[in-house]
């Protein structure tokens, strides 16, 4: 018996079979199905999926044999990826000086191979898919084709494992990394909500005490002070809201009243001089109550807040699919510039007008609705005119 010979690249073609992470796996249904096959195709009793370890020979895919690796200084596919073929093939290995008082030869009574190595894209082998027999055959050569051609396919599916563990791990890092900001930007908006409710008290207290003894222009400066606080405050709890939207999409499906929830909208947003027009019909729906009321509160409060019109005027529009509930918000207010309507929905991105008291947006809101819709498994879009107010329609999923 002749031991196979370490390639001259071994150290580098070992980290790409350590790379693909498939060692000392568990058997999987893609494998084995294409042994399986070979096996067929072939007529051969024995198929394999090897990986050559540092000093074994891991089996990935077993088909007619009940072993999970060998030692690689008896295997044949030690032989295999030393050649420069696309097919090694042992015709009768009882004759053959390679493997003359192999184990697998004198016990598994292993007499033919034909071995075709699975080279990654970067070259290197890092095992075969390879067929076995107890006695002496020829393959056709359509038979060598496929086995050829299946190897490659094989690669193919390392490859994609690769990339899954790869997204995986994006992905867990990812969730690691939001798990950090949301944590950082709770504790940040925590400490920062104390000093700044602070300087709003002080700068009001100053304003009240030293009235008679402060100029115009240091009222003014005061008049700042408050302001910039209180748009900082709204971004504070903005950015908490938008980052606790996971936690507010997750609640639990309930089964509530829509006309009693927008009755509870209507008691918290709408004053004297605004009509808010929705069905006083009893529907009732099955659905995340409190994130569906987060998503009203933001589009209504935006249609009142951007409304210069003597009355301000929303209505909501309700129907149902076999898969969805429809909703749609339609105000009289100020409208939105076709080229702006998609970005409305991004982070930060707030459209060139103030609202009705003068403050320009934060650009959290929508983005912070879009958020909450997707996470239920819906659509939201906008549909406006300049001066012809809008119409935010949106889904959730039932």
């Amino acid at each position: 018996m002749i031991a196979p010979k370490i390639p001259h690249n071994e150290k580098n073609r070992l980290a790409a079979v350590k790379n693909y992470n498939l060692l000392d796996t568990m058997p999987e249904e893609e494998y084995d199905t294409i042994t399986s096959l070979i096996s067929e195709i072939c007529e051969l009793p024995v198929s394999l999926v090897t990986l050559l370890d540092a000093d074994r020979n891991f089996l990935k895919s077993h088909h007619g044999v009940d072993l999970k690796e060998s030692p690689r200084e008896i295997s044949f596919c030690g032989h295999a990826i030393n050649q420069e073929e696309d097919l090694f093939i042992i015709e009768d290995a009882r004759i053959d000086p390679r493997f003359a008082n192999n184990p697998l030869v004198q016990q598994a009574q292993t007499v033919f191979y034909a071995g075709a190595p699975l080279i990654s894209p970067a070259g290197f082998k890092l095992g075969t898919l390879c067929v076995f027999d107890t006695k002496p055959r020829k393959l056709t050569e359509r038979q060598k084709s496929i086995l050829i051609n299946m190897a490659k396919q094989v690669v193919k599916l390392f490859e994609l494992h690769k990339k899954n563990k790869e997204l995986l791990l994006i992905e867990e890092q990812l969730i690691e990394r939001n798990i950090q900001l949301k944590n950082f930007t709770g504790v940040v908006s925590h400490n920062l909500k104390e000093p700044l409710a602070s300087i709003t008290s002080l700068a009001g207290l100053l304003k009240e005490e030293y009235i008679k003894d402060l100029d115009k222009d240091a009222l003014k400066y005061l008049d700042y002070i408050e302001e910039s606080s209180h748009t900082l405050k709204e971004y504070i709890d903005g950015m908490l809201l938008f980052y606790q939207s996971d936690a507010l999409a997750s609640q639990l499906k309930t089964e509530f009243n829509l006309k009693e929830l927008l009755e509870d909208i209507e008691e918290i947003l709408f004053v004297e001089h605004s009509e808010f027009n929705y069905s006083k019909d009893e529907v009732m729906l099955l659905a995340n109550r409190a994130a569906l009321f987060q998503i009203f509160v933001n589009l209504i409060g935006n249609s009142l807040k951007y409304n210069h019109n003597k009355t301000p005027y929303v209505r909501i529009a309700f129907s149902a699919s076999k898969a969805f509930y429809h909703f749609q918000v339609i105000d009289n207010g100020v409208g939105i510039a076709s080229g702006n309507q998609e970005l409305m929905f991004e982070l930060f991105r707030t459209g060139d007008d103030a609202d009705k008291f003068g403050k320009k947006g934060t650009g959290i809101g929508l983005a912070t609705v879009k958020s909450i819709v997707t996470k239920l498994g819906g659509t939201i879009k906008v549909d406006s005119e300049i001066g012809k107010g809008a119409n935010f329609s949106f889904t959730i999923k039932k």
